[in-house]
C-alpha cells in the first residue's frame, strides 16, 4: 500500500506484490491508483479498500474493491504485466505430503471452475460500474454545459494584450466592419491563426447581456455552416469574443453591390441558399440545443474562401425547452424587413419566424435586391416580398431573377426557390414549413410544393407600412425601410 502510494512520483500509480502461503500455492496481489491523486490520497484510499476487503472479502480466493480513484484485486494467479518482474516476498511453504483420498476434499479442477467464473463475474460487474460512473459524468458535463455561464463553457480565454497585440491595438487598418453591438477588427494571433475579434461596444446598455448570450451559445454549436467562436476575452470594461477569420466578408457584401454581384452566379447562389438552410435546421433541430436566430439577414452571413455560408451574430438568439414551441417577449429585437409579423405586432417569435427571416433571404438572394430597398412612391411596390407575390400571381415569377445572371441560371431551380421564399414568408406561422421540410424541397425534384398564400406585409397599391394588419385585424405595426437592427420596440 505504501508502495502503490509512492509510486505516482516514479509514473506507476501502481504496486504489484506476489506472496506464499501455507494455504494456497501463491497469490497475486496488485494495488492502483489515478494519477490525479497525491501520495498522501492514495494512501488514505486504498486503507479503505483493504478496510472492505477485511470486513467483506477475508479469507477469499480472490475478489477486486475498486473505488472511483483506487484499484485492490487479488487473486490465485498472474492477470497483469505487472507480475513479469516480481519474485516472490517469502520463500516457499515447506512441500506437503499428499492428502489421502477423500471423497470430501476438493480437487484442484474444482477450485479453477469455482474461481475463473467467479473472477469473470467480478470484472463484468466492475466494467458496469465503471460505465454507469462515466455517463454519470458525461451528463453531469453537459448539465453544467447547458448553465447560462461563461463559466462552464471551455473556450479558451485571452489576455487583453495578446488581443490587441492581434489587432495593432484595434487599429482602423484592421477594421472589417460595425454591428449594432460593437466594432468587428481582423487580427493575426502569434501561433499565425487569423481571427476576427468583436469588440462590444462599451456604451451599448445591452451589450453585456448580448456579449454573455453569444459566448455561451456559439461556444456550444459546432457546425460548417455556422461561425466558430475560438475565444473570449473579459478585462475591465473590455469584453471581446475571438472568432474564426472568414476572409470572404459577408453576403451582403456582394449581393447588393451591382459591382460585385457578378461574383455570385446562378451556382454559388443556390449553395448559399441551401448552406444557410442547413444551418438554421442545426440550430433548431439537429444541435443539442434548440436555438431560436432572431436576426438573420444578408449581413448576417458570411462567406469562407470557397464562398460557403457562415451564420453569424447570436447575440440575440434564444435557447428553447424540450416541448417548447414558441415565446413571447415585450422587447422585439431584429431587423426591419427579415422579422415576421406575429413577431414584430404581438412579440411572438418561435421557428417560424426564423423560416420567415429566412424566405426574405432567399429572395433577396435570387433577385439581388433589398426587401426594402424600393421606392416609396404613390402606385409602387413598396418591398420585395410584394414584388415577388405580385409575379407569382401573374404567372411570371422569374422576373424576380437578378439581372445581372442574364440566361445563365437553371430556371426551374429559380422558379423552386422563389416558391420556397414564398412559402416561408406566409401571413400564417403554421402555413411555414419547417426547415427539414425546406430540406427536402431543396434537394429533392419529386416533391410537389404546397400553393402559397399570400405573404405576410403584403402591400396593396398605394398601402403605406404603417397600416399593415395581421388577418383581419388593423392594429398599427412599426416598420421602416430601414435594415438596421433594433431593440426598443415594444408590440401592442
Amino acid at each position: 500500500m505504501i508502495a502503490a502510494a509512492s509510486s505516482p512520483s516514479k509514473g506507476n500509480y501502481y504496486s504489484a506484490e506476489i506472496e506464499d502461503l501455507p494455504s494456497f500455492k501463491r497469490i497475486y496481489a496488485l494495488m492502483q491508483c489515478t494519477s490525479d491523486l497525491s501520495p498522501g490520497d492514495c494512501n488514505a484510499c486504498l486503507r479503505q479498500s483493504v478496510g472492505d476487503y477485511k470486513s467483506c472479502c477475508h479469507g477469499k480466493q480472490g475478489g477486486v474493491v475498486a473505488r472511483p480513484s483506487c484499484f485492490f484485486r487479488w487473486d490465485l494467479y498472474p492477470y497483469s504485466r505487472a507480475f513479469e518482474n516480481i519474485t516472490s516476498t517469502s520463500p516457499p511453504p515447506p512441500s506437503l505430503p499428499p492428502p489421502p483420498p477423500d471423497d470430501k476434499t476438493i480437487s484442484t479442477g474444482i477450485i479453477v471452475a469455482i474461481i475463473i467464473p467467479t473472477v469473470v463475474v467480478i470484472l463484468v460487474l466492475l466494467a458496469l460500474g465503471i460505465a454507469v460512473c462515466w455517463r454519470r459524468k458525461s451528463y453531469r458535463a453537459i448539465e453544467l454545459e447547458t448553465e447560462d455561464d461563461i463559466s462552464t463553457t471551455h473556450l479558451l480565454q485571452l489576455d487583453l494584450k495578446s488581443i490587441e497585440a492581434a489587432t495593432n491595438r484595434f487599429s482602423e487598418s484592421k477594421k472589417l466592419g460595425e454591428g449594432g453591438f460593437g466594432e468587428v477588427y481582423k487580427g493575426t494571433l502569434p501561433s499565425g491563426t487569423q481571427v476576427a475579434v468583436k469588440r462590444l461596444s462599451k456604451t451599448s446598455s445591452q451589450g453585456a447581456r448580448e456579449f454573455k448570450n453569444e459566448a455561451v451559445l456559439v461556444a456550444k454549436l459546432q457546425h460548417r455552416n455556422l461561425v466558430r467562436l475560438l475565444g473570449f476575452c473579459v478585462e475591465g470594461e473590455e469584453k471581446l469574443l475571438v472568432y474564426e477569420f472568414v476572409p470572404n466578408k459577408s453576403l451582403d457584401y456582394f449581393l447588393f453591390d451591382p459591382a460585385k454581384q457578378g461574383l455570385l452566379d446562378w451556382t454559388v447562389r443556390y449553395k448559399i441558399i441551401e448552406g444557410i438552410a442547413r444551418g438554421i435546421l442545426y440550430l433548431h433541430q439537429d444541435s443539442r440545443l434548440t436555438i431560436i436566430h432572431r436576426d438573420l439577414k444578408a449581413s448576417n452571413v458570411l462567406l469562407d474562401t470557397d464562398m460557403n455560408p457562415k451564420i453569424a451574430d447570436f447575440g440575440m438568439a434564444r435557447i428553447f425547452g424540450v416541448d417548447q414551441t414558441q415565446a413571447n417577449t415585450g422587447r422585439i429585437i431584429g431587423t426591419y424587413g427579415y422579422i415576421s409579423p406575429e413577431y414584430a405586432m404581438h412579440g411572438r417569435f418561435s421557428m417560424k419566424s426564423d423560416v420567415y427571416s429566412f424566405g426574405v433571404l432567399v429572395l433577396e438572394i435570387i433577385s439581388g435586391k433589398k426587401n426594402s430597398s424600393f421606392n416609396q412612391t404613390e402606385d409602387t411596390v413598396r418591398n420585395l416580398v410584394t414584388q415577388a407575390w405580385r409575379a407569382w400571381r401573374n404567372g411570371s415569377p422569374l422576373e424576380l431573377v437578378d439581372p445581372t445572371l442574364g440566361e445563365n441560371y437553371q430556371r426551374d431551380e429559380a422558379i423552386r426557390c422563389i416558391h420556397i421564399g414564398l412559402l416561408c414568408v406566409q401571413e400564417h406561422p403554421t402555413d411555414r414549413p419547417t426547415l427539414s421540410a425546406i430540406m427536402l424541397m431543396l434537394t429533392s425534384n419529386t416533391i410537389t410544393l404546397p400553393v402559397p398564400h399570400p405573404p405576410g406585409f403584403f402591400l396593396q397599391s398605394g398601402q403605406d407600412l404603417s397600416s399593415i394588419s395581421e388577418s383581419s385585424t388593423s392594429k398599427s405595426v412599426p416598420c421602416s425601410v430601414d435594415d438596421s437592427s433594433f431593440t426598443d420596440l415594444y408590440p401592442r
